[in-house]
């Protein structure tokens, strides 16, 4: 058990996390110093928040990132809480990016792709080591290229440590332990729920968790229906850190945590009974079980959203008391 799950296992999440963080932290020096001011300026109302959540989100690939980041505005006073709400929904449908790319199994790009980031990587250093070009002109040039094969490299190893994980499904298909989870399951989907929103909690990262059902479900290891009780699962633990950064918080920065469980927890209810339509509907998109699982976390978080969003502009929603 310890050399065919967990190193691979523990292997694969380290190299998974590394990418990204690599991907969130050159993407983040390239889009962060107009990042706030593009949160503040964009999101003048619920619809807007919720195409500014979006589109940051899948530039960051860090739902948590963003969310974070509109607390702490909140707490500075820059922001208020009404003015979060749409955010906190574009980031679920952005954070969908994600996975759909994993699902493409895509994992035989990582190694060329890696290389080729790398390579990159290192003749923008060289052109700015040697003075190859004077720096002053090269820079607005040469430092975008630089982040960008950062963040390529960032993603060559997310497809490099999703594959190390997914390579473990054959080990656990054939533990007990798994046999029974997934009688569990089958008997009701809040066991795979359950187990879904206490790994994503324990790793901070959906991703990640969505990434090893994908793996089980290519190899038949795991129903889809099961999948996409996970799937829901993991949309609720990606509240933890959320949740974490909001405990210090100012009282409006308390509400943007709360308002992101809320939507996630309501809609994790909302569908838990629509789950075989869900996975029916996934089935029908794509033939490929990664690709389904996906699927199947982009149309919840977009219904998901799509339904909150009238909400937002309810007036209680933007009662003074809940600006500070």
């Amino acid at each position: 058990m310890l050399h065919t799950i967990i190193l691979p296992l523990t292997l694969g999440f380290a190299v998974f996390m590394t990418g990204m963080k690599l991907m969130e932290m050159a993407l983040s020096r390239w889009a962060g110093p107009y990042l706030s001011s593009i949160l503040r300026r964009f999101t003048a109302t619920p619809l807007h928040g919720l195409a500014t959540g979006t589109a940051t989100t899948a530039v960051l690939q860090s739902s948590t990132a963003v969310t974070v980041l509109s607390i702490g505005l909140v707490n500075a006073g820059l922001m208020t809480f009404p003015r979060t709400l749409g955010i906190v929904l574009g980031t679920n449908i952005g954070t969908c990016l994600t996975t759909e790319l994993i699902g493409l199994q895509i994992g035989r790009m990582a190694v060329p792709l890696l290389l080729t980031a790398s390579a990159a990587w290192l003749l923008t250093a060289a052109a700015g080591e040697m003075r190859l070009i004077a720096w002053s002109r090269a820079e607005p040039v040469l430092l975008p290229v630089r982040l960008l094969a950062v963040a390529s490299a960032g993603f060559a190893l997310i497809l490099l440590g999703i594959t190390t994980m997914q390579s473990i499904g054959p080990a656990v298909q054939a533990s007990s332990m798994f046999s029974w989870f997934i009688e569990q399951s089958k008997n009701s989907v809040l066991w795979g729920v359950a187990a879904g929103t206490l790994l994503t909690a324990a790793v901070h990262s959906s991703a990640a968790v969505i990434g090893i059902v994908m793996g089980m479900s290519a190899i038949g290891a795991m129903p889809l229906e099961v999948c996409v009780a996970v799937v829901l699962g993991a949309n609720i633990g990606t509240c933890f850190t959320a949740v974490l950064a909001a405990i210090s918080s100012t009282k409006a920065g308390r509400y943007v945590a709360i308002s992101h469980v809320v939507l996630n927890v309501a809609g994790a209810a909302l569908f838990l009974p629509l789950i075989p339509m869900l996975a029916h509907l996934s089935a029908a998109i794509s033939e490929s079980p990664a690709a389904q699982v996906a699927h199947a976390q982009t149309i919840f978080n977009i219904v998901c959203s799509l339904l909150a969003l009238p909400l937002c502009y309810l007036p209680a929603l933007r009662s003074p008391r809940l600006l500070h």
